[in-house]
């Protein structure tokens, strides 16, 4: 499993070099318009799902916790980590006309989160649910839907993010539980047992901080698991797993520390919730 990890690597590297001469000329896919892109922010309708697979992301209103908001990384590492889904595996990814893929803004209160198997929410330690956004997520949860809450970092993030998701889930029926090495998606496609804790490019020194502010200096997996022991609600916290995606050309090292096992984990949690 290792060694298909390095042939994994070794793919993404090539792909970068790729890109990075694309970008000289203005052609690479991560530039020419931009980091953030001029896609329009619109929240998709029952049309614009087309079979294949289509990154869902997860528009919030800004609550009194800590975050930075809903489009924090959008649309660049929706966007990035589709790409790679496409080309490391199988999966059959919904391409726009200019052959990227097509990416998708849904509200937890919308009848389109049914038609996500996969829904992503960034920086939910800010994020605002009421009663009925509340209740959708609980539904389309028990129905077999698949959360992935990730980069929140401190005590109080966690706590307003719980206290939102304890809505849905109340806590003594739904447990927060870590997820341990040895759980299968850390390995569903690929080895991502020893994924490193992902800074933000911006917080990164270069060398060892991994970490974003005091108190931070740990990253955790937990989830919210169903009666079968499948996972509905990924969690992880105190790290960055967006900004690899998106940032992914910025800096070759960080690329190679962060990028390549963040797609590792990344293309595994998709694949779990496609699959389970």
């Amino acid at each position: 499993m290792k060694s298909r990890l390095a042939v994994i690597a070794a793919a993404l590297i090539v792909v970068l070099a790729s890109t990075l001469v694309l970008a000289q000329r203005g052609r690479g896919r991560n530039f020419g318009r931009g980091m953030y892109s001029g896609r329009p922010a619109r929240y998709a309708t029952a049309d614009d799902f087309k079979g294949g697979f289509q990154f869902c992301r997860v528009v919030f209103r800004q609550g009194n916790g800590d975050g930075a908001g809903w489009n924090v990384d959008w649309p660049r590492a929706d966007i990035n980590l589709s790409i790679r889904l496409s080309e490391l595996t199988r999966t059959p990814v919904v391409m726009d006309e200019a052959n990227e893929p097509e990416t998708l803004l849904v509200n937890l209160s919308s009848p389109e989160i049914f038609r996500c198997p996969f829904l992503m929410i960034t920086e939910p330690g800010g994020a605002y649910l009421d009663d009925q956004e509340a209740k959708n997520l609980h539904d389309y949860l028990l129905k077999g839907g698949f959360l992935w809450a990730d980069d929140y970092w401190g005590d109080y993030a966690w706590d307003y993010w719980e206290a939102m998701l304890r809505k849905a889930l109340p806590s003594a029926t739904y447990p927060i539980v870590e997820i341990p090495r040895d759980h299968v998606i850390f390995h569903q496609v690929l080895n991502a047992a020893e994924v490193p804790q992902i800074p933000g490019i911006g917080y990164w020194d270069g060398a060892n901080r991994t970490w974003e502010r005091p108190g931070t200096e740990h990253d955790r997996f937990a989830a919210v698991y169903d009666d079968k022991g499948r996972i509905m609600v990924l969690m992880t916290f105190n790290t960055d797993f967006g900004d690899s995606y998106e940032r992914e050309t910025e800096n070759p090292l960080y690329f190679q520390k962060f990028s390549v096992p963040g797609y590792a984990f990344g293309i595994n949690t998709i694949i779990y919730a496609l699959t389970h």
